[in-house]
């Protein structure tokens, strides 16, 4: 059986549907609205229906008689369990304004709030999990290239701290770091919030204008230094809408951490409900390097973590891992000598890098792709 799950072709738009014409067999048809089709005409034979609508009066037993396996509509949720694709900034701002957030981004917080942590339902826990696998299947879409037509991605990982501001003089270093691996053909991907994240997205969205653009850029975003500054999601709203040509990069937040807003400088946004598959994921998506900025404890747990795959090569291969500041992550924290000296006669211990300087960042990753 799961040998043959493997081979189930995946149709999650209108465009690849229209394409398998009367012959659904084999596949694997996600949150469609299939109530225009004439199901007596149609192949399902091997075929997973998830979350679809279907015409009205319909029979469900003549489907599963053909061999058809149907996972029903979940009522009653502000989130879509079955979705074929990852988020964009525009369905999670949907209903935001400068005066009011009504957005679906903290409507979903809301009731994750409710209903998704404390006495959790089995029902309510189903659809959450089913969302993160939908959320894990369309990432790996983007990745492998499928979704944008762009080839497979060579992923760099950006971390570091939330709360930093925007006027912090490495926010900008970020930028500018994330704007030229980008040119460079890397594809950044962050933990989608603000602070250093938001940097991240920032500096890939410029990928495509001048620097003097993106400077200019975060010179207006300092007037709202940090996500709980007023007008900060409204600067942001308006630097996007004077540059609204941005370059694809990835944000991969949570709702775990409550409603601290989704950065609006990533273009594809795979949000999760489990915050331990997002941290996982993260670091492990991003294949050509790590990059740490300064940041406290979440940064410097990533920081483990990703160390941790390194030295047992947990996904077989070793990856740069860059730390942006000497000072915090030598001086102030030791970070940078107690992992030097735990990488002694590993792999790694040469893809370890603490600078202050882009260049070096730059240069580093360039000559460090990720070895066996």
């Amino acid at each position: 059986m799961i040998e043959r799950q493997r081979r189930l072709r995946e149709i999650d738009t209108r465009a690849v549907l229209s394409r398998q014409g009367n012959n659904l067999s084999h596949s694997v048809i996600q949150g469609l609205d299939l109530s225009q089709l004439d199901f007596s005409e149609v192949e399902c034979d091997n075929t997973v229906f998830l979350g679809c609508t279907f015409p009205e009066g319909f029979n469900a037993y003549e489907l599963i008689e053909k061999g058809a396996l149907i996972f029903p509509k979940l009522p009653h949720l502000p989130y879509k369990p079955y979705r074929g694709l990852l988020y964009s900034r525009q369905e999670l701002m949907q209903g935001w304004s400068p005066d009011e957030d009504n957005s679906k981004d903290l409507e979903i917080y809301n009731h994750f709030e409710k209903y998704g942590r404390e006495g959790v339902s089995v029902m309510e826990s189903l659809a959450m999990r089913l969302h993160d696998h939908a959320i894990d299947d369309a990432l790996n879409d983007l990745l492998e290239g499928r979704t944008e037509r762009d080839g497979k991605k060579k992923v760099i990982g950006i971390m570091g701290g939330h709360s930093t501001p925007r006027t912090d003089p490495y926010y900008a270093k970020v930028a500018l770091m994330a704007r030229r691996l980008t040119k460079e053909g890397y594809y950044i991907a962050t933990g989608g919030g603000p602070g250093m994240m938001e940097a991240g997205n920032l500096g890939a969205y410029f990928a495509h204008y001048e620097e003097q653009d993106l400077l200019d850029a975060i010179d207006r975003l300092k007037q709202a230094p940090t996500y709980k500054d007023e007008g900060y999601s409204r600067l942001a709203v308006a630097v996007v809408n004077d540059y609204p040509h941005g370059t694809s990069s990835l944000a991969i937040p949570t709702w775990f951490y409550g409603h601290e807003p989704s950065n609006l400088f990533s273009l594809q946004i795979a949000k999760y409900f489990s915050n331990s598959l997002r941290e996982d994921g993260l670091l492990a998506v991003s294949l050509y390097g790590v990059i740490f900025s300064p940041g406290s404890a979440g940064t410097t747990q990533e920081v483990f973590m990703d160390a941790t795959q390194n030295h047992y090569r947990t996904f077989d291969f070793v990856s740069p891992m860059v730390f942006l500041g000497k000072k915090h992550f030598s001086d102030d924290t030791l970070i940078f000598d107690c992992l030097k000296r735990q990488a002694t006669g590993k792999k790694y211990e040469d893809y370890m890098l603490l600078t202050d300087e882009v260049d070096e960042v730059c240069a580093f990753i360039k000559e460090h792709p990720p070895v066996l």
